[in-house]
């Protein structure tokens, strides 16, 4: 289960491999493509329930389910698990490593994106015209616009026609959205940052391969608020076999391979 720059790693050590055949899941066919290009025999993009995953299991006689999907992606985590338990398969997480989040009058950690609405929307009353910018995934960014008016938010996206669309469907203008692929040095997320001005800043703790510190370093040394979304906890996961280490993935999963 694909989708993230983790997940393209993993596929591209594995292809290597000619005993391994891999297909990936991705929810978008930007992941797919990315997929493909690391080296997977196959893609499906979707989104997958806990059946559509059992069924693919079975249809293509797959021995291990390695679910490298986002951090904040806890429906698909909780979907693989169960998906992998009825059929009988292993399931392996590897999830990115947490960062060290700095302490500083400017970074504050929230448990929730409603909580980090809350806390943006008392920082903004203090400056009533002033803009939020917006660093957290376009999925998520309506439920940010129920509490903050959409013309004063400026989102940084993923440079795909769903994701704009998105943004103007919740009314966030088009010179507001900042349509860019990629994870960026503090240098251009400071400049980003005096370009728009904003005065508070939410973003989630999505891991260094997730661009998280370089945008807490950028805003901290320009003395914006940063509110940081944590990772949500994931009960299912707490039984299973996770790694934060990739070598030791793939050195666990080639293992498997040979037996």
């Amino acid at each position: 289960m694909a989708g993230t720059s983790d997940a393209v790693q993993i596929i591209d050590h594995l292809s290597k491999h000619e005993d391994i055949e891999i297909i990936a899941t991705t929810t978008t066919k930007y992941g797919g493509d990315l997929a493909v290009s690391a080296g997977a025999d196959e893609i499906i993009v979707g989104r997958l329930g806990v059946h559509e995953i059992a069924d693919l299991v079975v249809v293509n006689k797959i021995d291990l389910l390695v679910d490298a999907t986002h951090p904040f992606a806890s429906e698909a985590s909780i979907n693989a698990v169960k998906a992998a338990h009825n059929s009988g398969i292993k399931y392996i997480r590897y999830e990115r490593p947490p960062i060290k989040i700095p302490n500083n009058e400017n970074v504050f950690e929230v448990f929730s994106l409603h909580e980090a609405g809350m806390k943006a929307l008392k920082l903004m009353k203090e400056k009533p015209d002033a803009r939020m910018m917006y660093l957290a995934g376009v999925t998520t960014l309506m439920q940010i616009t129920k509490l903050i008016k959409p013309e004063l938010i400026v989102a940084r996206i993923l440079p795909m026609v769903y994701s704009i669309k998105r943004c103007l469907e919740v009314g966030i203008p088009g010179e507001n959205i900042i349509a860019m692929q990629g994870t960026f040095s503090k240098e251009f997320n400071k400049a980003m940052m005096k370009e728009y001005a904003p005065c508070v800043i939410i973003t989630k703790e999505s891991g260094e391969s997730g661009g998280t510190p370089s945008k807490i370093t950028a805003a901290v040394e320009l003395k914006i608020p940063i509110i940081l979304v944590k990772r949500p906890i994931i009960p299912e996961l707490k039984t299973m076999i996770v790694f934060n280490d990739m070598d030791k993935l793939l050195k666990m999963i080639l293992s498997l391979s040979e037996n």
